[in-house]
């Protein structure tokens, strides 16, 4: 999905109410003019948007008129239109058009018919170094050569049968405490980038997610009520007094917890450049906002939550999708829980409440 200067989908535009002086978005295009309500890039929000791009020509969306016939190109804006890719979360669209914008700016002209199953070996292969951007591409051409065979555009999918690289990486970085004490020095309570750091951290919830936070989503004062934009998960999640503390010096004239410097929501993209900066501020280059998300799932692991209670609060739907994010957990929890174990057999004190399961020696 496109954004303008503002932060807003294509067509939109904030604009002041001349009577009651409240901020609106609005949407303009092709002679029709409407306020749209709720915030911005939230599913009540999109449905109003797209209820108005589907009143549009459909040469004002697709852009078909400026793509060769039969190319990646044109692909690419059948793909965009389709219902599959239409019925997605904006965070996925947002995923998918990032590889395939990318991916067109090298191939986009080239025709789809010319393409065959050793070329997209070799362009695996120049992502080697970077086997999961590989593995996502691949798998995403997978999608449009299968949608293109239902269009005719080709006769079979050469993606089919091709196998995914080898990841032994473990995703993004999880935060330790003493990173998350360091970030808390250099940002302290009152600044917006501790709060982006609070919400995700205090309510483990995607980007996604945090950005579009605010009142309305605050019930009985203590709990937090959303519906997850990737998953459709709608959830009740209790505040963290740390974080409810937090959230009573914010104004309540805002849509969203976390605004930018004009006062606007962030979007999920604009909000994770923003913290990275923060986080680059702090000394932390190596960490990111989604990287809160497995740092939270480890303090719920550490308190010795079932599974069932972390997903109750991740919203994830089951085990194994959970698993990426306790893995770091269970590794401390288990190795402290070991290390316990033989201090008990020797006759040494439970330092359960000790960080580290370094053991330090005794003072002779």
């Amino acid at each position: 999905m496109r954004r303008n200067r503002s932060g807003l989908p294509e067509y939109c535009g904030w604009s002041t109410d001349r009577q009651g002086g409240k901020r609106r978005v609005r949407f303009r295009k092709d002679g029709i003019t409407k306020y749209i309500y709720g915030v911005p890039w939230s599913s009540e929000f999109m449905q109003q948007y797209g209820a108005l791009l589907d009143q549009l020509p459909k040469l004002a969306i697709v852009g078909a008129g400026r793509t060769k016939a039969g190319t990646v190109n044109a692909l690419a804006a059948a793909y965009y239109q389709s219902p599959d890719f239409r019925s997605l979360a904006d965070s996925t669209k947002d995923h998918r058009r990032r590889i395939i914008d990318k991916f067109r700016c090298k191939h986009g002209d080239k025709p789809l018919k010319g393409l065959r199953r050793e070329h997209i070996v070799q362009i695996m292969a120049d992502k080697a170094e970077t086997p999961e951007a590989a593995n996502n591409l691949v798998k995403l051409l997978r999608v449009m050569l299968n949608y293109a065979v239902d269009l005719g555009m080709i006769e079979s999918n050469p993606v089919t049968g091709i196998k995914r690289y080898k990841n032994r990486g473990v995703g993004f970085h999880s935060w330790s405490e003493d990173e998350i004490a360091q970030f808390e020095a250099r940002h302290p309570v009152g600044t917006r980038a501790r709060l982006v750091l609070a919400l995700p951290l205090y309510t483990a919830q995607r980007v996604s997610d945090v950005c579009k936070m605010g009142w309305q989503h605050v019930i009985n004062g203590d709990m937090i009520k959303l519906r997850q934009q990737k998953t459709g998960a709608s959830l009740t999640v209790p505040l963290h007094p740390a974080l409810k503390a937090m959230l009573a010096i914010l104004p309540r004239t805002n849509l969203t917890f976390i605004v930018t410097e004009r006062d606007a929501p962030f979007t999920a993209q604009g909000l994770s450049n923003f913290f990275k900066k923060q986080c680059r501020l702090a000394g932390l280059p190596h960490c990111s906002i989604h990287g809160l998300r497995k740092a939270a799932v480890t303090r719920l692991v550490n308190a010795g939550c079932s599974n069932e209670q972390i997903k109750a609060i991740t919203g994830h739907r089951s085990d194994s999708a959970l698993a990426p994010y306790k893995r770091a957990g269970d590794q401390r929890l288990l190795a402290r829980q070991a290390m316990n174990m033989q201090l008990g057999s020797e006759g040494e004190q439970d330092l359960s409440s000790i960080r580290s399961p370094i053991v330090q020696p005794r003072a002779k």
